[in-house]
């Protein structure tokens, strides 16, 4: 006998042999055990899960010569031994009729089909038809055998096995039995072509093997037959083929996944010119449009996915390693916005289909992308509009960027002081307030406050050296001074950006994790989410290499995300951004016994909705009835 491809050596013989189908499997070998068999199946699901595999062990099963309970067949399964099994295995037993309803699917077939079947069978117990392809036969055929599928004779058994079972008429599905199958699970198909491999001798790299589960895509069959091309091209060592990574995706032109986490890493960033750039190498390389948006949409989805239920959620079929690649790009954006990403990729690969130039639709939609990272949410504009504050431009993704015109002289540039001081909830002891150079503290002073005020106070009175010397400006690493008592880039000379330095060299360098959560608790309590800024104020916050880890005791995950909601990321995204801190940031649940919420509701801010909620006469008579506290207080409103 000639060569047989791993999907036909390789086919299950036994229930217990097929991966990933428990559901049906169970119900069938109890069906068997009761001697409970229905006249008509349907197998439907994904291509290469064993729908046909499943109906021939099934065959076997009925028409095995062995009893049930027997020594040569103690369980349900059949024998695999007999002439019966044989010969089904074989595929050329009498009493068995396997028929390709794609080419068999007039209603003459089907007619020649149902007076066959009036005939008791040959040899074996049971005369069972398999019909592949179901769906193709047509509605006429349908009809024809109806009556009889509904009544056939007790010796038929009719099974048929379909990919798209809602083309099957309703009256044929209402008399059989319906099982559903299941795409294979990533594992499952990890762990045959591990056993597959040692079988056949072939050495293979764990990364490779998981690139070939990966590619099948839920399909065992797939899977087997990308791993048959794959040792066929490997290179051979001691005389065992040896699969690798690097020439797995040669074969099947695909890019790893590195490279797209750059891509979006330059997303994230706003960079636009280093988006291109990387775009330009895959192109150049040889790899089309077409398949770099195909496998971007595929990588979009994973990050979402790690971003919905985490890196070990059931969602992601993927490696352990790629499950971390997609949790770090994860980080870099919010749900919404890879949501938006994915639908712009996945409109981008349409118009690929269609399109002469790909290459060109491919740059304008990894463009889009950036594009929209600079868009407002809807909510964060409605509520801008509503405060009557007006609406707000988004921060830029980027760092911040300097002044275009020229420096103004020293008399048109006045020190900024703020005049009114503003709460802050990072502040020291519940109730403090942060204010200004020469403004009077309710408490003692914050060490992250004296740490910078005096740089913003040195910064933003230094005037340009010499106006006819157009001095070079920068950036200052550091926040001037705003009228809202916060933090805004300003722009100074080099020279002054020297001075600016010697007098307050303590604010130079990487931001603290005190400095952010001041830094972020004003951004926050500026554009109205108090209760977010209360909230993650009351948390341990952890930096954590590149990631910014904010731990909340005493609080559910449902009330965190209600809480610390789209906008209040966005905003605590671009506050890191503007520290040149990493946009990384995670707020979870931590361990604790709910007293977060007594602290925050123990010293409510002036005109916040914490004070309303506790002067409400109705919480009050409530609070008076059941004893009770109000710990949290979270606003839902749009004012």
């Amino acid at each position: 006998m000639g060569y047989q491809v791993l999907a036909r050596k390789y086919r299950p013989q036994r229930f217990a042999d097929v991966a990933g189908q428990d559901h049906v499997t169970r119900t069938l070998l109890n069906a068997l055990t009761q001697n409970r068999i229905a006249h008509g199946y349907i197998f439907s699901g994904h291509r290469g899960i064993g729908k046909t595999t499943i109906a021939r062990i099934v065959a076997q099963a009925l028409n095995c010569r062995n009893e049930i309970g027997t020594s040569a067949r103690p369980t349900p399964e059949p024998c695999g031994v007999c002439d019966s099994c044989i010969e089904v295995r074989q595929g050329n037993a009498v009493d068995v009729i396997e028929i390709d309803a794609a080419t068999n699917r007039g209603i003459d077939e089907i007619r020649e089909l149902r007076d066959a079947a009036r005939y008791s069978p040959a040899r074996d117990r049971y005369k069972i038809y398999i019909l592949d392809e179901a769906h193709q036969i047509t509605d006429a055929a349908f009809n024809a055998l109806l009556k009889t599928l509904e009544e056939p004779p007790a010796h038929v058994i009719f099974m048929m096995a379909t990919t798209q079972p809602e083309d099957i008429p309703q009256t044929i599905r209402s008399r059989c039995q319906h099982f559903s199958f299941h795409a294979v699970k990533f594992d499952d198909i990890l762990a045959q072509l591990r056993m597959i491999a040692g079988q056949e001798g072939v050495e293979a790299e764990d990364a490779a093997l998981a690139l070939l589960a990966e590619a099948g895509d839920g399909s065992m069959r797939d899977a087997l037959s990308i791993m048959d091309q794959a040792i066929a091209s490997a290179p051979v060592e001691e005389g065992r083929p040896v699969l690798s990574t690097v020439q797995i995706r040669e074969l099947m032109g695909s890019v790893p996944n590195a490279i797209f986490e750059r891509l979006l890493e330059a997303v994230a960033a706003g960079q636009s010119a280093a988006l291109m750039q990387q775009l330009n190498l895959l192109v150049n390389a040889g790899h089309s449009p077409s398949s770099l948006a195909r496998q971007m949409v595929r990588y979009l989805r994973n990050a979402l996915m790690a971003k919905l239920g985490g890196e070990e959620t059931e969602l992601l079929q993927i490696s352990g390693d790629e499950r971390a690649r997609a949790m770090r790009t994860a980080l870099l954006f919010t749900e919404e916005e890879l949501t938006r990403d994915l639908q712009i990729i996945l409109r981008t690969f349409d118009d690929l289909n269609y399109r002469q130039e790909q290459r060109f639709h491919l740059e304008l939609g990894l463009l889009k992308l950036i594009h929209a990272q600079r868009l407002l949410p809807l909510e964060e504009l409605l509520s801008g509009v509503a405060g009557g504050g007006g609406l707000r431009s988004p921060a830029p993704a980027s760092a911040p960027r300097a002044s275009a015109g020229p420096p103004r002289p020293a008399a048109t540039t006045p020190a900024i002081t703020p005049t009114t001081p503003t709460y802050s909830p990072f502040g020291p002891g519940a109730g403090g307030w942060s204010s200004g150079p020469g403004m009077k503290q309710s408490s003692a002073a914050s060490p992250v406050g004296e740490l910078v005020r005096p740089a913003i106070s040195t910064a933003t009175q230094i005037a340009p050296e010499s106006q006819a010397a157009a001095p070079k400006r920068v950036v200052t690493p550091f926040p001037a001074a705003s009228s809202n008592g916060f933090g805004s880039a300003e722009t100074v000379t080099e020279g002054a950006l020297a001075r600016a330095t010697e007098a307050a060299p303590q604010v130079l360098g990487p931001p603290t994790v005190e400095a952010l959560r001041h830094a972020i608790g004003s951004a926050l309590v500026t554009a109205g989410h108090e209760s977010a800024s209360q909230l993650l104020g009351s948390g341990a916050w952890i930096l954590d290499g590149a990631t910014l880890r904010i731990e909340v005791a005493g609080m559910g995950k449902k009330m965190l995300s209600l809480t610390v909601n789209a906008a209040a990321e966005k905003i605590i995204r671009q506050e890191l951004q503007r520290l040149g801190a990493s946009p990384r940031f995670l707020v979870v649940p931590g361990t604790g016994t709910g007293q977060v919420e007594a602290a925050m509701m123990s010293v409510p801010v002036a005109g916040s909705i914490q004070e309303a909620a506790l002067a409400n006469p109705l919480v009050q008579r409530a609070r008076e009835i059941f004893k009770a506290e109000v710990r949290s207080v979270v606003d839902l409103r749009r004012k």
